[in-house]
């Protein structure tokens, strides 16, 4: 389960660096694993539905946080 966790962060991680939208590193990596992590509990297991998600749930984050969004 580690390398699915890890792989799902690292393409949330890839794609919003490359979009811009990756912001404070430390709490981009909170808020990316706390919702992977979330998932992998309630049993999910798919791959790029976890990094899908993790991406949507930290938009959200930024959007409702604008000066944790400041980098």
């Amino acid at each position: 389960m580690p390398v699915v966790m890890e792989n799902s962060i690292q393409i949330a991680w890839d794609y919003l660096e490359g979009t811009g939208d990756l912001g404070d590193p430390s709490v981009a990596g909170k808020v990316l694993l706390e919702s992977v992590e979330t998932m992998v509990r309630r049993g999910e297991r798919r791959v790029l539905m976890l990094s899908n998600t993790a991406i949507s749930d930290y938009k959200k984050f930024r959007a409702e946080r604008p000066l944790e969004s400041v980098t």
